[in-house]
């Protein structure tokens, strides 16, 4: 199938940075949010991130007009039914998805295709609750979008080798690369990387280290770009207390319990760089380790 048009289901940090891509990669975009004031905060996010491509030579100023004309926002969910390709980008609670599908679902083409950029929930289980589990896949895009390079393909059991395909074709197109994983919970990137967060959660919790000597520790020693309590609070904490969960339900390994000291933190609405404090205050000119 040729996609050209797409609908994309929710305005946050994911949802604006999809956009972003898409258009500029050439394809009509229709962003869909609950709030108004969700879609004019990503359209003014897309506009400064296209502006930082402009300024390093990335695109030219006519690309970023261009891009942004490509780019309509409504905050009626129906109205994405005439799009070719699907993108859910919505919270990452399963009943949230599976509502959002299932208001889509009368207004939709026959041959347009779902997706769920879900970072860890089951792809068969979201598809199985759809009129075309055979046009349904997992489209995980990496944060920040814009920056990173991958995306992880998830088929579902009863995904179509032509869904499959096309969706390739997508992500070429986009100047991505795509890594096709097995529908297991958090699927690859997250199966891997966020239990190195909880342990070093738990390396915080059992005061093995402090939050500056544990992000150090690993920036200078396994030469990561990112300490992981640092990346974690840019992730957001919740979310990955929602993957954490994921893991230890659909795995059923006590190696993947989320630390309780992560759990503290979610209850005391301490998210991360989005709420101003995680295991950084970020109130403040410089980001203050809390602990």
């Amino acid at each position: 199938m040729d996609i050209k048009t797409v609908g994309i289901v929710g305005a946050g940090q994911m949802g604006n940075g999809i956009a972003h891509v898409f258009a500029v990669a050439g394809y009509d975009v229709l962003l869909n949010d609950i709030s108004q004031d969700n879609l004019d905060q990503a359209i003014a996010v897309i506009d400064r991130n296209l502006e930082r491509q402009v300024s390093r030579d990335k695109i030219s100023a006519e690309d970023k007009a261009a891009a942004l004309a490509r780019i309509a926002t409504t905050v009626t969910l129906t109205d994405l039914g005439g799009s070719d390709l699907i993108i859910e980008a919505a919270t990452e609670r399963e009943t949230v998805k599976q509502a959002i599908f299932e208001d889509l679902l009368p207004h939709l083409k026959p041959e347009t295709i779902l997706t769920s950029n879900t970072s860890s929930i089951s792809i068969t289980r979201l598809a199985s609750r759809t009129d075309r589990p055979e046009k349904f896949m997992g489209f995980h895009f990496m944060n920040p979008v814009p920056v990173m390079q991958l995306v992880e393909l998830i088929r579902g059991i009863a995904t179509d080798d032509a869904t499959y395909q096309t969706l390739l074709k997508v992500v070429e197109s986009l100047g991505k690369t795509a890594a096709s994983a097995e529908d297991f919970p958090a699927f690859i990137v997250n199966r891997i990387l966020m239990p190195m967060i909880n342990e070093a959660v738990y390396t915080l919790y059992e005061g093995v280290g402090s939050v500056k000597s544990i992000d150090e520790s690993m920036k200078l020693g396994a030469n990561h770009p990112m300490g992981p309590l640092e990346l974690a609070d840019f992730i957001g904490l919740d979310t990955c207390l929602a993957i954490m969960n994921v893991l230890h339900d659909g795995l059923a390994d006590t190696k993947y319990r989320p630390c309780p000291l992560l759990t503290k933190y979610v209850e005391a609405g301490w998210l991360g760089r989005k709420t101003g404090r995680g295991f950084y205050d970020y109130r403040g000119e410089v980001p203050v380790p809390t602990r």
